[in-house]
């Protein structure tokens, strides 16, 4: 029962990543260059009423995601949350005013069929839901380096280098936040005192501020055919990555279903960089400072 409630919350979530991710691409897409630092891209954006729509989904989405995650793990609800991009789709080429192709219609099969493969292969199990600092030091300090040298590099670049590194540093901070969100639910439980006074309570806050004011700044870069695949696969990746070296998560498999295991993981990456980037394609641009 846990797992399919995990199932079903995680699917909701990637649903209401996909509406989120639609209205604030729009907004983004709107500020013009000069505008798209720091504290003044978002002063720009809040006065945007469909960033509002979006940042409301996302946050929507983010409880979803909460809720999966103390049903189930990482490694289980993650991967689904890529589903996003089956609802994404369509919705761009909605308001974009085009039509999904044949071609992406049948990398979306190919995603959705991957997914339920590795789901029944790999038969992802739970670790723990904390762990302690000493335990995240190694996986976590090389996360922290990783994403200042992309932020640092990012700033002396423009265009579609700009908007790759960045979409990567925002695939880092957010699958940091899919893994600390699973002790934070846990200390909820416990009750407020537990949770003030946890350090991950305080990581998580910071992640998600930095993650949100990084995806903006890559989707304003301009070329969101190189941002979007990146943080949709970057997320899932780092959050599997945690769920493994950190949390003890594993995956049930022996022997040859290892590589099968491989297949399917290159599987679903191949098709989920093809359908971020029909999605991007079709994503509806503002003119610029409108």
């Amino acid at each position: 029962m846990a797992t399919f409630l995990a199932v079903v919350f995680a699917l909701l979530c990637a649903l209401l990543f996909a509406v989120a991710w639609v209205a604030q691409q729009r907004a983004a897409s709107a500020v013009p260059d000069e505008e798209a630092r720091g504290i003044r891209l978002i002063l720009r954006l809040v006065r945007r009423p469909v960033w509002w729509a979006g940042t409301f989904g996302d946050t929507a989405a983010f409880v979803m995601q909460a809720v999966a995650l103390a049903f189930g793990s990482l490694l289980l609800v993650q991967p689904l949350i890529v589903t996003s991009l089956l609802f994404a789709l369509p919705l761009a080429a909605r308001f974009g005013g085009t039509r999904p192709t044949r071609r992406d219609l049948g990398w979306a099969v190919l995603l959705a069929v991957a997914l339920g493969a590795f789901m029944v292969v790999g038969a992802p199990t739970a670790g723990v839901d904390r762990a302690g600092l000493r335990d995240w030091a190694p996986t976590g300090l090389t996360i922290l380096g990783l994403l200042i040298a992309c932020v640092a590099v990012a700033s002396t670049r423009r265009g579609t280098v700009r908007a790759l590194l960045l979409a990567c540093a925002t695939g880092l901070a957010y699958g940091t936040v899919a893994a600390l969100t699973k002790g934070v639910v846990v200390l909820l439980g416990e009750g407020l005192v537990p949770l003030l006074t946890a350090w991950e309570t305080y990581a998580l806050v910071v992640a998600v501020v930095g993650g949100t004011l990084l995806q903006q700044s890559a989707f304003q870069a301009g070329d969101l055919a190189a941002s979007l695949p990146a943080v949709t696969v970057g997320e899932p990746v780092v959050a599997a990555v945690i769920g493994l070296t950190v949390l003890g998560e594993r995956l049930r498999a022996d022997g040859p279903e290892w590589a099968l295991i491989g297949l399917l993981v290159a599987l679903m990456v191949a098709a989920t960089v093809v359908l971020a980037r029909s999605s991007a394609r079709s994503a509806p641009r503002s003119p610029t400072g409108s």
